[in-house]
């Protein structure tokens, strides 16, 4: 297992704030005054990322691209030459289908990239590698999905991506040496900002196609305001963009 994916999980929510709490029990009789400190961030951490209004305000800062008209679409061959549908994770030996299949927000991304596909009859490119090294990649799975589901054909997969970047760079081996250079890329509205620039610096003519918008306003109960299990996932995901947003110019430019 990667390093990284290990320090990701205890620095970031709910993992980091978890720490917290446990570091204001351990400070309780040592130094009371911190360990209160960090029981008021922990817990109130906790009760933000919770919280759906917060999940609205943030994605809003985040999902700067707008979405790709539905009468653009039937032209748009004249504007790219390939879809690129990024991996979004999968849902590990799933008993009713018999095998790994794509998580809830890779089959978002499918989606979209399949009706994208029929109405403008450009191929596709799965991007997206395997699971801590156990094949099948995810490139594997959703080309599966896009067959079997969607009866597409995918006539590229990168299979060996670990990371966006990873998943511009290697894209680029597989699609340039066939002169593609202009991409329409699917992924969700909040990643879009990373995923633009990490093809872009991979020398890619991006289109995007965002999907799966987060910061639409919230409805009852409260308006968002009373605590979700839900909104602690899109808070992590959404905290993991901003973070990436200022790490990945700093890792790659």
């Amino acid at each position: 297992m990667p390093i990284r994916y290990i320090i990701k999980q205890f620095l970031l929510p709910p993992g980091g704030l978890l720490l917290l709490l446990l570091l204001a029990w351990w400070l309780r009789r040592r130094m009371p005054r911190l360990s209160l400190a960090c029981f008021v961030m922990g817990l109130g951490g906790l009760w933000l990322m919770s919280l759906p209004i917060v999940v609205e305000w943030s994605a809003r800062a985040l999902e700067r691209d707008a979405p790709l008209a539905e009468s653009e679409w039937a032209q748009l061959a004249e504007r790219v030459d390939a879809i690129v549908v990024l991996g979004g994770g999968r849902q590990l030996a799933d008993p009713a289908w018999g095998s790994d299949q794509p998580s809830a927000m890779a089959l978002e991304r499918l989606r979209f990239a399949a009706r994208l596909a029929r109405t403008s009859g450009l191929p596709l490119l799965t991007s997206g590698g395997l699971h801590f090294g156990v094949p099948p990649s995810e490139a594997q799975i959703m080309a599966d999905t896009l067959k079997r589901d969607y009866g597409l054909e995918v006539r590229w997969q990168e299979g060996e991506s670990r990371t966006t970047w990873e998943n511009a760079t290697y894209s680029a081996k597989v699609l340039q040496p066939e002169g593609i250079r202009r991409v329409l890329l699917v992924t969700q509205a909040a990643h879009m900002p990373r995923a633009r620039w990490c093809f872009e610096r991979a020398g890619f003519e991006v289109v995007a196609a965002p999907m799966g918008y987060l910061g639409v306003p919230n409805g009852w109960p409260l308006g968002g305001w009373l605590p979700e299990s839900k909104a602690v996932a899109q808070n992590g995901m959404l905290l993991n963009e901003a973070i990436g947003l200022l790490a990945y110019p700093l890792a790659y430019d």
